[in-house]
C-alpha cells in the first residue's frame, strides 16, 4: 500500500521537513494546511480538556491531513509532557476509527537520528546511510538559513521604510528554498537574499526599543497560536530578538543549557525542564544587556513555563525591565492581545525617553 506521510505543521519549518520525507522515503507527502481556527476548534473537540495547546494544534493538523488522505503520522515532540503526547494522540486517533501508523522520533527526549533512518529504510529499502545523511545534512542546512535569515527580519523589519518589504522578500525566499535545493544552490539562496536584506532600505535610530521574546517552544515558533506577536511588535517601531529555533534546539540548546546554568545559578540550582530554564536565565541576562522589554509567552496550561513565571517576577522587579506575559489558549483573540501590545508598548517608550532626557 502507498504511503502518504504527515506531520506537525509549525511555522516554515514544514518546507525542510517536507523535503527530507520525500527524498529520502520515495513516497507522497501531505503538508497539513496553514493553522487556522478550524485546526484548533478540530484538535479541541477531541483533546482532553485541560491539556495544553499545542497538543490541541497537533491533533487538529492530524485529522485534517488524514482527511486529505494521510495514512501515516511522524511526530518529533518532546522535552516535557509533550514527550508523551504521540501515544495519547494515536489512542485517539485509533478511537476516532481512522486507520494509521504513528510514529514517533523521539528517544531518551530527544529527536532520535537513528529512529528516522530505521523508519525510512523501512519503506525505501534502497537508501543507505549515505545518501540518508547527505539529505538529512541539506535539511539542516535549511534550517540555518532560515533562522538567520528569519533573525535578519525580526531585527529590522519594524524600521523599514516601503511597508512590507520585508516580507516581500521573505515569501520570495520561501517559494524558493521550496524548490529542493542542493547544498550549492542553497549557498547561492542564502547569499543572495542576504544581500537583498542588508539592501532593504530602513529608518533605525540608534536609540530604537529592543524586546526580547522567551517562553514555550510551539507558541514562539508557530506564528498563528501567538497571534502573530512578533509582526505586531514590530509594526511599533520594535527589534523583536527572539532565541527559540529549531537550529538551536537541535544542535545548540543542549551545550547552552549548561552554560546558562552557570550563568544563571543564583537563580536555578537545577533544570526547569522544556524551556522554562531558557526563560529565566535569559531574561535576567537580557535585562542587563540593555533590552527595554520582555515578551513571555506560553501555552494555557504548560507547566515549565508556569514554574518559571514567579522567578521572572522578581527578575522583572530586581531589575527594572516590563514583562508582558501571554498565556494563549484556542478562545484566545487578537483584539485584547492588541490592546495589551499597546499598553506594553506606551511603558517601555515612555521609560526611554526618560533615560534618554536624563543623558
Amino acid at each position: 500500500m502507498d504511503k502518504y506521510i504527515t506531520f506537525p505543521h509549525i511555522g516554515n519549518y514544514y518546507i525542510p521537513i517536507k523535503y527530507l520525507i520525500e527524498k529520502t522515503t520515495k513516497q507522497s507527502v501531505i503538508v497539513p494546511p496553514k493553522i487556522t481556527k478550524k485546526t484548533i476548534e478540530i484538535g479541541s473537540k477531541y483533546s482532553p480538556d485541560y491539556v495544553c495547546v499545542p497538543f490541541k494544534y497537533n491533533l487538529g493538523n492530524f485529522i485534517e491531513s488524514i482527511n486529505k488522505g494521510a495514512n501515516v503520522i511522524l511526530q518529533a515532540g518532546g522535552g516535557c509532557r509533550y514527550g508523551y503526547y504521540a501515544e495519547l494522540q494515536e489512542q485517539i486517533l485509533k478511537d476516532m476509527g481512522y486507520e494509521i501508523d504513528f510514529v514517533n522520533f523521539i528517544e531518551n527526549n530527544h529527536v532520535s537520528i537513528m529512529k528516522i533512518y530505521k523508519f525510512i529504510k523501512s519503506i525505501n529499502k534502497r537508501i543507505n546511510f549515505i545518501s540518508y545523511s547527505y539529505h538529512l545534512l541539506i535539511t539542516f542546512l535549511m534550517i540555518i538559513i532560515m533562522d538567520k535569515l528569519d533573525k535578519n527580519v525580526r531585527e529590522n523589519q519594524g524600521f523599514e521604510i516601503v511597508e512590507n518589504s520585508f516580507k516581500k522578500i521573505q515569501n520570495n525566499f520561501y517559494s524558493e528554498l521550496n524548490n529542493k535545493p542542493s547544498i550549492i544552490k542553497l549557498c547561492y539562496i542564502y547569499i543572495k537574499y542576504r544581500h537583498k536584506y542588508k539592501k532593504c532600505p530602513v529608518n533605525k535610530p540608534k536609540e530604537h526599543l529592543r524586546v526580547a521574546i522567551v517562553g514555550e517552544l510551539y507558541s514562539i515558533m508557530e506564528p498563528f497560536s501567538s497571534c502573530y506577536i512578533e509582526e505586531k511588535l514590530s509594526k511599533k517601531g520594535i527589534e523583536v530578538k527572539r532565541f527559540t529555533t529549531v537550529t538551536y534546539l537541535l544542535l545548540l540548546k543542549k551545550h547552552n543549557l549548561k552554560k546558562l546554568l552557570r550563568y544563571g545559578k543564583k537563580l536555578l540550582k537545577y533544570h526547569l525542564g522544556a524551556d522554562a530554564t531558557e526563560s529565566v536565565i535569559l531574561t535576567e541576562k537580557l535585562s542587563k544587556e540593555g533590552f527595554d522589554g520582555i515578551v513571555h509567552i506560553k501555552s494555557f496550561g504548560c507547566t515549565p513555563e508556569i514554574n518559571a513565571m514567579p522567578i521572572l517576577s522578581n527578575i522583572s522587579n530586581k531589575n527594572k525591565i516590563p514583562i508582558l506575559y501571554f498565556s494563549f489558549d484556542s478562545q484566545d483573540n487578537e483584539v485584547g492581545l492588541d490592546t495589551r501590545i499597546e499598553a506594553f508598548y506606551d511603558m517601555i517608550n515612555s521609560k526611554k525617553n526618560n533615560i534618554n532626557n536624563k543623558m
